[in-house]
């Protein structure tokens, strides 16, 4: 089994802000994603980064804020969503449910 593509969304919005969304469901589970996700959630304005969740090989499951790299403790894919989509109505000023 080849990975499958659950999540692949980028959004724009009116105030300069680019929300993207991708999330793999892995074939099978490796020490730095246990949870068998692999995902690339990022928030950004004029190429600047200001909120992203990833979870590259050898680093597991963090938040970038800005140039800040801070662990994250991955729960289920609906709170991944939902912890960055609050990030991004906090840090970034949009609030869009369907992101």
């Amino acid at each position: 089994m080849k990975a499958k593509l659950i999540r692949d969304l980028k959004k724009f919005y009116p105030n300069g802000v680019v929300v993207e969304m991708v999330l793999w469901l892995l074939p099978k589970s490796t020490l730095d994603r246990p949870h068998r996700l692999k995902y690339r959630f990022y928030c950004g304005k004029e190429g600047r980064c200001i909120v992203r969740y990833d979870n590259e090989t050898g680093k597991g499951d963090h938040i970038h804020y800005g140039e800040e790299e801070h662990s994250y403790r991955f729960v289920s894919p609906e709170q991944l969503v939902a912890d960055f989509l609050g990030d991004v109505k906090k840090l970034a000023g949009v609030n869009d449910e369907e992101a």
